[in-house]
Order: structure tokens, then sequence, then C-alpha cells
């Protein structure tokens, strides 16, 4: 049965929003304004199946891609820019004011540069044993097959058509397949997850297909199986081994914009902690000027950080260390060593941590985080331990869909 909806705001996961009486109900791919035919989306009560839009939005524009609507990877292709950039940064103001912060938000901040450098396909069998590759469809475990993705930087040129030969060579395993790609200065990076142990022909075809398609390496849970060079990525002056299925910023222009807002953040600091450091995308940076401890739970990124800063000229010292910042954060004795800290914790935040930094005599605090909510609950922490926001930056990394960064500085006893 279908009925007929009338979408009145866009929803924070990107999806358009009707107020029935019975509540919020979620419409993917509508937008403001438009009334809309829908069907139910079984399961899920308070979503719906958009059929199609019977009075269409001035706002509404053409998407770039032909998946768009099927495929999951976007919410909002079809959203004039700037309607879509003032909800993106209300994301934050939201979050904020759910938390009791009232703090001003600068205008969201473009960063999807040259496009995605990293991303994951997925590989399954479905019915009748047909192999699709693609991304997920929006909320279901349904593959989309791709052969095409305008959202990726050019460098990961050749991606779609490789994990779709690797899914072939894989297909006999009858297992789904994760393939990561990141684009390095050599040539894509790949690492495979969920094949189980490989047999000696799987290995041999996996290494017809990196000389093939051009690869720089493929790994599988990080294991090698073929390397044609070293990849590495470039950080500010150093160049960076990357380990195998590395964590990166998904886009260079984000990297690049995130580090800038951080270094303007601690300003003059001479002796700086960063916090969740991964493979040094702050870290290296700030050592050009100040002394560094780099902390982060990922043993092989400490390790290409180390060594990285190793071979490097004329940084400034970085002691990097393994440490669990969830188990065993800095404590306040640790922390009140610094002029400054910068904070990047996942999605989850760091609430352990930030209410060690709260106790702390830090003079000031670069926070950055890809999760308003628990950036914002982790920042009410450090209001209530008397530091203030000065500055909130949203930063969209991720164009068309409903993530969006932040950086933020805090200043403890700042007027």
């Amino acid at each position: 049965m279908t009925e007929q909806l009338v979408i009145t705001r866009i929803g924070h996961r990107g999806d358009g929003v009707a107020e029935t009486p019975n509540g919020a109900v979620f419409v993917p791919y509508s937008l403001p304004g438009e009334t809309v035919e829908v069907e139910a989306a079984p399961g899920h009560p308070d979503r719906r199946h958009l059929i199609r839009v019977t009075v269409e939005s001035s706002a509404r524009i053409a998407p770039i891609c032909p998946h768009f609507g099927i495929c999951g990877g976007c919410a909002v292709q079809h959203w004039d820019t700037s309607q879509y950039r003032n909800w993106k940064r209300d994301l934050v103001v939201t979050a904020l004011a759910q938390a009791g912060i009232d703090a001003p938000v600068e205008a969201l901040l473009d960063a999807h540069g040259a496009g995605r450098r990293r991303a994951v396909l997925h590989a399954r069998r479905a019915t009748h044993d047909v192999l699709a590759v693609g991304y997920a469809a929006a909320g279901a475990h349904q593959i989309v097959p791709i052969d095409r993705c305008p959202i990726l930087t050019p460098a990961m040129h050749g991606f779609i058509e490789a994990a779709w030969a690797i899914a072939e060579a894989l297909k006999p395993a009858g297992k789904p397949l994760d393939i990561q790609a990141t684009a390095a200065n050599e040539g894509l990076d790949v690492d495979i997850r969920g094949s189980g142990p490989l047999r000696p022909a799987q290995s041999t075809a996996l290494a017809h297909i990196a000389a093939e398609h051009k690869l720089a390496r493929i790994t599988r849970h990080g294991e090698m199986i073929v390397q044609a060079v070293a990849p590495t990525i470039a950080i500010g002056r150093v160049q960076v081994a990357l380990p195998p299925g590395a964590f990166l910023q998904p886009t260079e222009a984000g990297e690049i914009a995130l580090a800038a807002l951080a270094t303007e953040a601690v300003g003059g600091a001479r002796s700086i902690a960063d916090l969740f450091c991964g493979i040094g995308p702050f870290a290296l940076r700030l050592a050009e000027r100040a002394r560094i401890l780099a902390a982060d739970a990922d043993a092989p990124a400490i390790a290409a950080l180390t060594r990285a800063a190793a071979m490097a000229q004329g940084l400034k010292p970085i002691d990097a260390q393994v440490r669990d910042l969830f188990r065993r954060p800095l404590v306040e004795t640790e922390l009140n060593r610094f002029d400054a800290v910068v904070f990047d914790p996942p999605r989850q935040g760091a609430q352990t941590q930030a209410r060690a930094l709260a106790a702390s005599k830090v003079a000031v605090i670069a926070a950055i985080s890809c999760n308003p909510a628990t950036f914002a609950r982790d920042a009410r922490i450090l209001i209530d331990g008397g530091y203030r926001l000065t500055r909130i930056t949203p930063v969209d990394q991720f164009r068309y869909s409903s993530h969006v960064e932040i950086v933020a500085r805090l200043a403890r006893g700042a007027g």
C-alpha cells in the first residue's frame, strides 16, 4: 500500500522527514517542501521507500552519479549546494545545543578536494550465485554493483576494476569480502578482508591481478600477498610508509585543512601532545616547530610514524608511543608538561581522556572529531573543567553524505 507524505526537513542522516500523527517518518532521497509517494519499508516502521516525487522542490538538482538513489554511499547528491552546506553546518550547531553549549560555529569548510583517496568495496554472491561488487544499498545489506564512483579522486582510477578481478579470483571461497584501497604515491594499496586463508593458486592469481592492474601492494588482513613497491604518502614534507589498511583522512585536502586548523589553534606552543595520532598527520607537521609526544593504540601506525620521523630532516623530537588511550589515558600530571594538546579520537569520542584533560593545566586544546554528538559530549566535559570554546570550524570531507568533521580550539580560562 502506498501513501502520500509532505517532507518538512532533512534529518541528521540525510533522509527527508515527514511529520505524521504517529511521529516522524524518514524517506531517503526526498527534500523539504516535496510531496512524495512512498511505500512501507519492511522491518522499519519509521521509514519508507520513495516511489516518486509528486511535488518537486526547487532545490532539487541532478545527481552526479548514475547509481545515486540505489547505492547507499551518498545521501544528498540531489540537493542544492547552498542548502546542503547550511544543513551540514547545522548538524554541528544542533549537537552543541543538545549538549547545552552556546558557541559560534563558522561556515562549512569544503575539503573534498580532488575526491576521496580511500574506499572500501564489498563483494558478495547473491541469488543464483551472481557476484556483486560495490557499496551497500541504503538501509540494507544488499550490495549495489557499481562500475564508477565520481566522488573518488582520479588517483583511485582502476580500483573498481581491480576489486571486481579480486572478487572473481576469490569467488570459489564463497566468503563475503571487503576490499579496501588507498591511493598512495606509487599506486593503489589494497587490503582484503574476509577471504579466509588463501590457497597457493589464489595467491598466484592475486599476484597476476596486481601486475595487470599496476597495484603497489595487495595484503590480506595486513599480511603480505604481493608487493611491487612499498606504498608511501606525503605528510607535510615527510614521506611515510603506509601500514596495510592504514587509516587516513578520506581526502588529501581534508587532511591538509584539519592540520592547518589544528596548527593555528595551538599557536606558538613548543611542547605538544598529539593524542590518537595515527600515522602522524598532525604530529609530523607540528614537529617542524615543536617537540611532540604522539600516542595511539595502533602499533603499526606508531612504527610508521617513528620510521618517518627518524628519516626526516629539520624536525623537532617526536616521542611516539603505543598506548591505548581508552584504557590508559594520559593523566593530569603527564598532561601538565605540555603547552598544548591535539585531541583526535575515533567516532566514539574519548570521555576518559577528556576528563583527564579537563583536570589538567594545559593552556590550549585543538579538538578534532568526525562525530558532532560525541564531540559535543567531550567538549561539555572540557567546558565544565574550565575551558572555553574559542573557535569551531565544520569541515566537509565526505561530500554528499551526512558525515562532518569538526576542528575546535579550547583555551583554559579564556575570556
